[in-house]
């Protein structure tokens, strides 16, 4: 019973919910750990001291009621993995549990947003050539993120591998037997690392799968690969959001 990507009040596209709403709603529904992992990149120094500071106070409350980590979620950006190395070094030991997820990729020099809006996906569609060659952008940069050398304090759990599916309804395209995302798997398995099972794509109108899904889904089944349960939350109200589903589906696979 753990949810392991909750986000916060200190971030800038989520809500103002406070941490302690967080908290109540997780004891709730029955979750036992819970991992707070708000975005490296969209805070200043300022801002994740004062993050880690409050955390650890609060943490502290409720040692009795719920296991509370704190975390991160480290944006990968390719070309900026020196810069995302020194802020893990920096802050690696104040985290608990750690996430690493793309939501960005770069062409031609520009860095270009894959979650953004169903407008600009199709606009990338178009630059790219094609909505293959738009999974397979993806999945590259996934696997750079994988591959890189960011320190000791490098997140062991990758986000949201089926990101790149957030509008599947309106760009649909059959992604079963992409190489490029078994390489990943298969490398994911051999460095240990586990992938975030997130189900936040059930409550996106264009996509309604959670982020494992599908042909990922098998892989991760035949290659054995750990998964961790996470609701992306944004606001309170979704924290746990059908973890017990998550937990029916891991004994099917008899995970």
């Amino acid at each position: 019973m753990r949810d392991g990507h909750i986000h916060s009040p200190y971030c800038p596209h989520g809500s103002s919910d406070s941490f302690e709403q967080y908290i109540k709603k997780a004891i709730e529904v029955g979750v036992k750990v819970m991992t707070f992992t708000e975005h490296d990149s969209a805070m200043s120094e300022e801002h994740l001291i004062a993050y880690f500071n409050e955390l650890k106070k609060i943490k502290e409350k409720y040692k009795h009621s719920v296991k509370i980590n704190i975390g991160v979620e480290v944006d990968y950006i390719e070309g900026y993995e020196e810069e995302i190395k020194e802020m893990l070094d920096k802050y690696g030991e104040y985290i608990d549990d750690s996430i690493l997820s793309v939501h960005m990729i770069k062409i031609n020099d520009e860095y270009h947003l894959i979650d953004y809006s169903p407008e600009k996906f199709g606009e990338l569609v178009d630059l790219l050539g094609g909505i293959e060659n738009v999974y397979y952008k993806y999945y590259d940069t996934v696997k750079m993120a994988v591959n890189s050398d960011l320190g000791r304090y490098k997140p062991r759990r990758i986000g949201h591998l089926n990101l790149v599916r957030k509008y599947n309804k309106i760009y649909p395209y059959d992604y079963s037997g992409n190489e490029k995302l078994e390489e990943i798997v298969k490398i994911v398995k051999s460095k240990d690392y586990e992938l975030d099972f997130n189900v936040s794509g059930y409550r996106k109108p264009y996509c309604d799968e959670a982020y494992i899904d599908g042909y990922l889904l098998k892989l991760v089944r035949d290659y054995s690969v750990k998964t961790i349960f996470g609701s992306d939350s944004h606001t309170h109200d979704t924290v746990g959001y059908k973890m017990k589903e998550y937990n029916r589906l891991m004994e099917e696979l008899q995970f």
